[in-house]
């Protein structure tokens, strides 16, 4: 059966992301099952889930009734993974953990289910190691939150079935996300792996005292970043020319912050204790700024982007 016909899924994990990944497989028309280490937990990842539906509905995105039906919520996890045709792992980010949870998964899963982690930043082939059939391992790496953010990272591990990647990714355009197919297991894969290009040099601009932390996030916001989902950065290079493109970056690359790992400022803040929102205080005073607040913001925006977007446009 070709993987974009799978009609049965597993979503492993109730917490920022696990609800959204398995709404998402169930707009897609696969029933899915959300499960978690308890029946309260799965519960409340359920009720999540058809929440973020909801509110799907309620702005035009999608019709939701079928999907609600797909949804389900269980503890047992055994006997879910025997029956699914793939299974997404939503856990935390600890490569043992993985590893010795992928190697259960491979044992009591059929032969020819999907195993797919939503790792953002983990080696896939690492956590495919203990797998006697790492060919069907990948990583589907859905963006925060997943409900509304278009895109999934397919990332490829050295021994990811090539042919089974390219039938996961048209699984997920049925869903009505945005796949991309990463080929090379790296870290950071596609998109983080330009997302921590931005954060090194926004902090070495804070440090270096060429702007403030308010300065630097309103000119992403206003500037190069308001373009960006409609305008990429090598289709900017593209238009604007090569020569000058070449020009510009030989230019300014000699004063960008090329040192690996974080900018002195941001060692200095966690020496302090200073952790950002959980402790009150980062590149930001907390106290003066409403985290929940710009969470809304983001959400607001990203529902009125999405009613007026056409993918491939």
């Amino acid at each position: 059966m070709p993987r974009a016909q799978i009609e049965t899924g597993a979503v492993i994990g109730t917490g920022m992301m696990g609800p959204g990944i398995a709404g998402a497989l169930a707009l897609g028309g696969v029933r899915t099952v959300i499960l978690s280490r308890s029946e309260e937990g799965a519960a409340r990842g359920l009720k999540k889930a058809l929440a973020q539906l909801a509110l799907l509905e309620e702005n035009g995105l999608a019709q939701t009734q079928q999907a609600k039906e797909l949804l389900s919520a269980s503890a047992r996890l055994e006997e879910t993974v025997a029956g699914a045709g793939i299974v997404i792992e939503s856990a935390p980010e600890n490569m043992e953990f993985k590893q010795d949870l992928f190697a259960r998964l491979d044992a009591i899963a059929p032969p020819d289910a999907v195993l797919a982690s939503n790792t953002s930043g983990l080696s896939i082939t690492a956590i495919a190691s203990k797998c006697k059939r790492p060919e069907r391992v990948m990583t589907t790496h859905f963006w925060n939150p997943p409900h509304l953010m278009p895109l999934v990272e397919i990332v490829c591990g050295e021994k990811t079935d090539l042919a089974l990647a390219e039938e996961v990714k048209q699984l997920l355009v049925k869903c009505g996300k945005v796949p991309v197919l990463v080929r090379k297991d790296r870290p950071g894969q596609l998109g983080n792996r330009m997302q921590m290009a931005l954060v090194r040099e926004a902090i070495n601009i804070v440090q270096e005292g060429i702007a403030d932390a308010g300065d630097v996030d309103l000119a992403v916001k206003t500037g190069f970043g308001m373009r960006l989902p409609v305008y990429g950065v090598l289709e900017h290079q593209d238009i604007v020319g090569l020569d000058l493109g070449c020009s510009v970056v030989d230019y300014v690359t000699r004063d960008l912050n090329n040192e690996p790992g974080m900018p002195r400022l941001a060692r200095e803040l966690l020496a302090q204790g200073h952790l950002g929102v959980k402790t009150g205080k980062g590149y930001y005073d907390w106290s003066k700024k409403d985290a929940e607040a710009i969470k809304a913001r983001r959400d607001k925006f990203l529902l009125e982007f999405l009613k007026r977007w056409k993918p491939g446009e």
